[in-house]
């Protein structure tokens, strides 16, 4: 589903007031990828009047986030010497040495949309806490980078520009629902955060206060409909309803677990190969918190805990209170993940972001050249 969602912060108010919604069926994308520019165009636009709609305002601007098969995280390393005579380390010199993180990146065809530091050594020595003023020679860091196809990227910027909708910042899916989703004590002790999207699942993991791994495996919660649908010989309507635990009287009970177990293990696998990659195979502390529509199927915290062996649960927001709505559901944790992430109007790249959005203008600008007589 695209979404859309409208808030403004009122003075004095920690968390965004909802004035507009507005969804519609996704159409023209594949695992996150664009293959038809002027379907997902339409889905944009049909989610962008609904929302002006309901909260009676023209949309012109907005926020995007990022998911799909190419967002994954890279880690590097890098290392300067300190620039003054004295030794002494400034934020220059810091920024050198992320820079030369990112020179010794493989980028190939990715577009690096967030950095993290991890950690930074100065004269051999790991530092905790602030660097600047401190005296050396030689300043090493590791930083964390998450990276996204740029030719999806630009795919996608397009189709929302053809939609009327100015592009203000990129923010990747399971930062922003990060927001909302997680306290700042899980992601110090060590917590995974799963959002299982239709078409695609992404594993996030956050550990003293900051993102140590991204990944997103082509598996989401379209193939347990798909498998019901096949399982019983019905339509997907009523294989999705199913799936979630509606209208659950005349089939088996006991089939319909089985066909859900069997694809929910799948996904399970792919996240403990990548906990055991980064050496957080049942380490985590604060355990797994799962987002997205996949969330909602029956089981799935319970048999998370006894294949991962780790604390799960169903990722929520108190935003809204104990107030009733479908705003609570797993799914819009994204978008509204994106209100508080740019509360204070920056966003997590922007430079890089208005960087990447004036390279792509002179791209279009360019070929529409070509095209005049």
């Amino acid at each position: 589903m695209t979404r859309v969602v409208v808030g403004e912060f009122l003075k004095g108010e920690k968390n965004p007031k909802i004035i507009g919604v507005g969804e519609s069926t996704t159409a023209g994308m594949r695992y996150g990828y664009v293959v038809d520019s002027s379907l997902v165009t339409t889905s944009i636009k049909n989610a962008v009047a609904i929302a002006e709609k309901t909260s009676g305002l023209k949309i012109k601007r907005g926020f995007v986030s990022l998911s799909g098969a190419t967002l994954r995280s890279e880690i590097s390393s890098g290392g300067i010497i300190v620039s003054k005579a004295d030794g002494e380390v400034t934020t220059l010199d810091i920024n050198k040495a992320l820079k030369d993180c990112e020179d010794n990146l493989n980028l190939g065809n990715k577009k690096i949309i967030h950095i993290f530091p991890q950690s930074f050594r100065l004269d051999g020595k790991e530092v905790f806490g602030r660097l600047e003023g401190m005296i050396g020679t030689k300043l090493e860091a590791k930083a964390l980078f998450v990276t996204y196809s740029i030719v999806h990227l630009e795919d996608l910027l397009g189709a929302i520009a053809e939609a009327g909708v100015v592009a203000i910042d990129v923010i990747a899916s399971p930062l922003a629902i990060s927001n909302i989703a997680l306290s700042e004590r899980q992601k110090i002790v060590g917590v995974a955060l799963v959002d299982i999207g239709d078409q695609t699942t992404s594993l996030s993991v956050f550990e003293n206060g900051s993102l140590m791994s991204m990944s997103t495996f082509s598996i989401g919660s379209t193939k347990i409909t798909n498998d019901i649908a096949l399982g019983f010989k019905i339509s997907l309507e009523k294989a999705e309803a199913l799936k979630f635990g509606n209208n659950t009287e005349e089939f088996s009970k006991k089939k319909l677990d089985e066909i859900i177990e069997a694809r929910l293990c799948d996904i399970f696998e792919s996240i403990e190969n990548n906990l055991k990659k980064i050496k957080r195979s049942e380490l985590l502390p604060a355990g797994i918190v799962f987002v997205g529509g996949g969330a909602n199927t029956p089981l799935l915290a319970e048999l998370s805990k006894s294949i991962l062996k780790l604390p799960s649960s169903i990722g929520s927001t108190e935003i809204f209170g104990n107030t009733k709505t479908k705003l609570r559901d797993g799914a819009y944790l994204n978008v509204i993940g994106l209100l508080i992430s740019n509360k204070d109007g920056g966003g997590y790249g922007e430079d890089t972001f208005k960087n990447l959005f004036k390279d792509l203008k002179n791209t279009l600008k360019s070929n529409l050249k070509q095209l005049l007589p």
